[in-house]
């Protein structure tokens, strides 16, 4: 890498359907995911890690569909340093314009004991599984996971056993979290100084934000000679996530003057695909998450304020539009037609076949009769649907409740289950707590509430109230999120949906459908 433009390219590599899905309870369907893929290619990702092909047959299937249908990014899978996994990733990515098999293994001294592999054993693995890999392909990356606490000799050892057996990519993984920007600097120049052929290949860093520092530890490798950053929409991933995708690539926008990198990212599409994720996923974006955020560009100090209404520059460094925003507003109600709601929501990220328009534009017209105005926010509320169209098995079809002062709270509910209605009328402590009551007693099972959040989506005694529950029985663990100006209803329609999605999770875990039961007790 010795010409000019290569030293200030930085490719970015998005793992969002690979690390990303694996967040507890972020599982996409195979619709889902091929639309993220196309989102993301469309915005110039160089390269779409599109999952783990041994996983799963959905995910193989996944990984193959999206090598297919992509044009111009480069697909990879992801495999463990073994030879069956190597070739099932193969054959999913071999499709693609632009195939890439990622194969990786724990190196530091706590991942080495978990498959009792001494130092030279682990060596002699790497040095097979990289030179299979490249039997089968030219663009190989090789990671040696939990680098950070890996020993800089051996760590520099086994990546240059990997180099010579034909690896193109070395990525550097941050696994836990655990490291500074300065150690992750550090880490990239070191193995640049002390490695053979260092310099003929590119290295990659993938942080995760265990301790917040992702995106900054990211950045400071690429200073110090990265040129790929693995990263998600929204920061997506294992626990705390990972450094999210537009967060660097608005760093390196912005302060081009002390980041002199240049990313092929169509920013202005930004905005679209992380509304997208944030729908798919279940994993609404947090009001003050930088650039994606609710509240990127809200300003409610009278300073502020005043500011913004002399000179936006003033306190905001990056301009709405830059990121997708649209300056213009289309304001919708009760009026509006199907044209002027498909037009807000593409300018909103989503794109609907006729049918869904259909579907979605009666959602609409119910809650404009319900809400004299309708914002950007409720609007993306409504595309965040209470069930999955294809495992609808479970609907609410009508909720009653009594509360107040004087108890007992009670909750009258009829719901269709498999195709049958079924009534019960439970009590509890409050009118949620009663209709979850009724529902667990129309459909028993076994799984744990972990979460219920209530926020209201915008302002006003009218706001829509987006509701999202996390549930795990037996390991799965599964989200539901559903929205109206109703909060107890909207409890209702978040608890059905990840009841559907606990459905779909135990039959896919190898449960008959039929053994599913529930309680006729009308």
């Amino acid at each position: 890498m010795t010409d000019k433009s290569k030293q200030d390219r930085v490719l970015i590599f998005d793992t969002t359907l690979r690390d990303g899905e694996q967040s507890p309870g972020a599982t996409m369907t195979h619709a889902e995911k091929l639309e993220i893929a196309g989102l993301l290619d469309e915005m110039g990702v160089d390269i779409i890690e599109a999952g783990f092909p041994i996983a799963s047959e959905g995910d193989f299937a996944a990984v193959s569909e999206i090598a297919k249908m992509a044009q111009t990014s480069v697909i990879c899978g992801l495999a463990r340093a073994q030879f069956g996994d190597i070739d099932r990733c193969w054959e999913a990515v071999k499709h693609a314009r632009r195939p890439r098999i990622h194969t990786f293994i724990g190196t530091s001294p706590l991942h080495r004991a978990i498959p009792n592999l001494d130092m030279d054993q682990m060596a002699d693995r790497i040095h097979e599984t990289v030179t299979h890999a490249r039997n089968l392909c030219d663009n190989v990356q090789w990671s040696p996971m939990d680098a950070t606490r890996t020993e800089e000799d051996y760590l520099c050892r086994v990546v240059e056993i990997a180099i010579k057996a034909g690896a193109t990519t070395i990525n550097i993984p941050d696994t836990v979290g655990y490291t500074a920007p300065r150690e992750s600097a550090e880490l990239i120049a070191m193995l640049l100084r002390r490695v053979p052929g260092a310099d003929e290949i590119t290295f990659a860093t993938h942080c995760h934000n265990d301790l917040g520092m992702a995106t900054a530890n990211s950045l400071a490798a690429v200073e110090a000679g990265a040129r790929q950053i693995e990263c998600t929409i929204n920061g997506l991933g294992e626990r705390a996530g990972n450094t999210a995708l537009e967060e660097v690539v608005m760093a390196m926008k912005v302060r081009n003057d002390i980041m002199p990198y240049q990313t092929g990212i169509n920013s202005t599409k930004i905005m679209n695909i992380s509304r997208r994720v944030a729908t798919v996923s279940g994993f609404p974006v947090q009001f003050n998450k930088a650039i994606v955020g609710k509240n990127a560009f809200a300003h409610e100090s009278g300073i502020h304020q005043d500011g913004m209404l002399k000179n936006a520059e003033t306190f905001e460094i990056m301009r709405p539009e830059d990121v997708g925003l649209s300056e213009t507003n289309l304001v919708m109600g009760k009026h509006s037609g199907r044209a002027a709601l498909r037009s807000k929501l593409e300018d909103l990220g989503f794109e609907l076949g006729d049918n869904q328009l259909k579907d979605v534009f009666v959602r609409f017209k119910e809650l404009a009769d319900r809400k004299k105005e309708i914002y950007d926010d409720d609007l993306i509320a409504l595309m965040r649907t209470s069930s999955d169209p294809e495992n609808d098995r479970l609907k609410l079809k009508s909720l009653k409740v009594i509360c107040g002062t004087d108890g007992p709270q009670q909750a009258d509910l009829v719901m269709e289950i498999d195709g049958d209605t079924h009534s019960t009328a439970q009590t509890g402590d409050g009118p949620v707590d009663a209709s979850f009551n009724a529902i667990k007693a129309l459909v028993p099972h076994t799984a744990r509430l972990q979460l219920y959040q209530v926020h209201a989506v915008t302002e006003g005694t009218d706001a829509q109230a987006t509701v999202s529950v996390r549930m795990e029985e037996d390991g799965r663990i599964v989200t539901g999120q559903s929205a109206n100006t109703d909060t107890v209803v909207a409890s209702a329609l978040a608890y059905i949906h990840a009841l559907n999605r606990l459905l779909v999770r135990r039959e896919k875990g190898g449960k008959d459908k039929r053994e599913i039961s529930y309680k006729d007790v009308s």
